[in-house]
């Protein structure tokens, strides 16, 4: 009987009508396979995943394949953004095995979740064979079977031991690790190694903190360099806004075509601080379409954001994306489709498959003449009309409270930045989702969908991420609840997830005990969960005054510092946020009559710190302790630039207070 109909998850709910007796990730599975006497096979992925739409074809919804999988096992379907703990388990696993990891994963266990077997995508006739072998191993070798799985789970509770050196994250080191990032860029394309290649987002993150504390032309030229070929490339889309997962090639010009939210987020991030920092168009125009994305792309109609949209439309990966210069005539006519072709590189040759190419931008639109943009305005909204009537892909539209976290930091970020009202009102409604959905009795839950909260329980990334975002909402809004809600989640956060050493597991002590507790300290495809509340612990000391949030970023970090000097390209985030603790961070307080303030506030918003945090208000306005004690100067509305609560003299005129924020690079140094 296959047992995923009623799941929450959209990739579960994929399976449910598989051949396969799918059982969901529970005690029940594994007490069933101690009951058969049988191994569990555990299968890990997600719904924007291509190769694990292409294995479900070929093997899990075929009833010759799902009559072994039944007869000989106890078989567990696993979404790994519902339960990032398992999945992490059971990476390391595959990992240490096989040298390499990815998804689907495809884990065979003992009947105590101990893994003995382990790899990721299997064509159907290598899977059937497996199976067999596998079989035959637990029926006629099972001693070594279980000597394997045993010294596998040594050897991966080795790998995440926390306890392991510790150094200050100094300046010193913050700058090696930006000249290491110097050396190692792709200096013809951009971003860093080859195919394929991955948005650095939190690299370039860090990379213009630090060339704002240093003052760093190298680290500011990586940074406008690959956000430019990243935007003109296919990676992004040139109709719609909002990037692809990856780049198939060195040069951003293949994607692979899945859109998720934690990489639109932190990358809306980088090119809205870009723009602030710079006002370049490209960046600012780019940083408004994918704010525009994440909204009307990924928006619930509860308010928060769906997690991906697909790689594939009916099973063929780019459908939706893809032209030819005919069908660029076709919609536009034969002048402005040869235009159209010829400013998107779209050729008979093609650059994807079949002769089609992805769109990218070869012409420099955002410095044209008034006459092109119009026409590029004009021939990019048909284009999009038309491909609104090509097949969709599918959207995974549960929401992870971590990636909505990211959102919510980015879209107020976004906001503040440049005056939105409507990404404001948007960054408000996830703030409320997390806060009404998410929370449960004090604690996090991970995923929720169609308004109805999941079981399972946050990790850590969770609470840093959400906590983050809360902050960031508490700056944009002035209220002081969400400053509140961000401290509860630390302070759960700081009793749960809590290591020795000053590090974090990754799970909560209460949490649901795997055969080893996770707790990795490096950056991935989203911050990892000791970075995310570093960030959260930073933002929320600058805001609160609570020094002993400072304490422990700075343990924390001390613990992925050695990290840091010698594999910053695994450690943007923790560096991103190391730079913010170096400034001060500084706090910027401005207090005026209601509504007043819009001159001084966003003079700081455009001239601020590295991670400074900024909040705007009426003096000792309630639940806000950056605007304690802070009265307006001669009835003016007042700025009072602060580091460690140390104030530099208020000042009332916007020129004055951009003069101080100037001033600042160097002092920290």
């Amino acid at each position: 009987m296959n047992r995923l109909g009623s799941a929450t998850s959209p990739y579960l709910l994929q399976h449910a009508d598989n051949p396969v007796d799918w059982w969901p990730w529970s005690e029940e599975a594994f007490a069933e396979a101690r009951r058969r006497d049988v191994p569990v096979l555990i299968s890990v992925g997600y719904a924007a995943c291509h190769w694990c739409h292409v294995m479900a074809h070929e093997s899990f919804e075929d009833e010759g394949v799902g009559r072994l999988m039944n007869d000989s096992f106890v078989c567990v379907k696993v979404d790994r953004e519902e339960r990032p703990d398992v999945d992490a388990v059971y990476m390391t696993a595959t990992q240490a095995m096989t040298g390499q990891g990815g998804w689907p994963m495809t884990v065979f266990a003992t009947p105590d979740g101990q893994p003995f077997f382990c790899g990721t995508y299997f064509p159907r006739p290598n899977f059937v064979r497996l199976l067999e072998s596998v079989t035959t191993a637990w029926r006629e070798q099972r001693e070594a079977v279980l000597r394997q799985g045993a010294a596998v789970v040594e050897a991966i509770g080795g790998a995440q031991v926390v306890g392991g050196p510790t150094t200050p994250l100094t300046a010193g080191v913050l700058d090696t690790a930006a000249l290491q990032l110097v050396r190692e860029q792709d200096t013809v394309h951009g971003g860093f190694g080859g195919a394929p290649k991955f948005p650095p987002h939190m690299n370039l993150l860090f990379l213009l903190r630090h060339h704002q504390r240093t003052g760093s032309a190298a680290s500011l030229e990586i940074v406008q360099h690959t956000v430019e070929a990243m935007a003109r490339g296919g990676i992004y889309d040139q109709l719609a806004g909002g990037f692809a997962r990856y780049s198939v090639d060195a040069t951003w010009t293949v994607p692979h075509f899945e859109k998720m939210l934690y990489d639109n987020a932190l990358l809306l991030r980088v090119y809205a601080h870009l723009w602030r920092l710079t006002g370049d168009a490209l960046a600012g125009r780019v940083a408004a379409e994918t704010a525009a994305f994440l909204l009307d792309g990924l928006g619930t109609p509860e308010g928060g954001l769906a997690s991906a949209l697909d790689a594939d439309t009916e099973g063929v990966e780019g459908a939706t994306y893809a032209w030819t210069p005919a069908q660029l005539r076709e919609a536009l006519g034969d002048d402005d489709g040869a235009w159209a072709a010829d400013l998107f590189a779209v050729t008979a040759e093609g650059t994807f498959e079949h002769g089609t190419s992805v769109l990218r931008l070869a012409r420099d639109i955002d410095g044209a003449a008034p006459e092109v943009a119009e026409r590029w305005t004009r021939s990019r909204a048909r284009l999009r009309e038309v491909r609104d009537q090509r097949p969709q892909p599918a959207r995974d539209d549960k929401v992870v409270a971590a990636w909505n976290g990211l959102a919510l930091t980015a879209l107020a970020e976004h906001a503040m930045i440049g005056d939105d009202g409507v990404t404001a009102q948007a960054a408000r409604r996830i703030g409320e989702v997390l806060a009404e959905r998410h929370i449960v009795d004090g604690r996090l839950r991970r995923v929720s969908r169609a308004g109805v909260v999941g079981e399972p329980a946050g990790v850590l990334e969770d609470y840093g991420a959400v906590a983050e975002g809360f902050c960031a909402l508490h700056q944009l809004t002035g209220e002081g609840r969400w400053l509140a809600l961000a401290g509860e989640l630390l302070d759960a956060a700081l009793a749960h997830f809590a290591a020795p050493n000053g590090g974090f597991y990754d799970t909560a002590d209460d949490a649901e005990r795997l055969v080893t507790r996770p707790a990795d300290p490096t950056d991935n495809a989203t911050p990892s969960g000791l970075s995310a509340v570093v960030a959260a612990l930073t933002a929320y000391t600058a805001l609160s005054g609570e020094t002993r949030y400072r304490e422990a970023a700075e343990a924390a970090l001390a613990t992925v510092a050695p990290i840091v000097d010698k594999h910053p390209r695994f450690t943007g985030y923790a560096a991103a946020t190391g730079e913010a603790l170096l400034s001060g961070p500084y706090e910027i307080a401005i207090v005026a009559e209601e509504g007043a303030a819009d001159e001084l506030s966003q003079a700081a918003r455009t001239h601020a710190p590295p991670g400074a945090v900024i909040v705007a208000g009426t003096p000792d306005q309630p639940g806000v302790p950056l605007l304690a004690g802070r009265p307006m100067l001669g009835g003016q509305p007042t700025a009072y630039v602060c580091r460690g609560f140390v104030c530099d003299r208020p000042v009332t005129d916007a020129g004055e207070l951009v003069a101080q924020l100037r001033g600042i690079r160097g002092k920290s140094s």
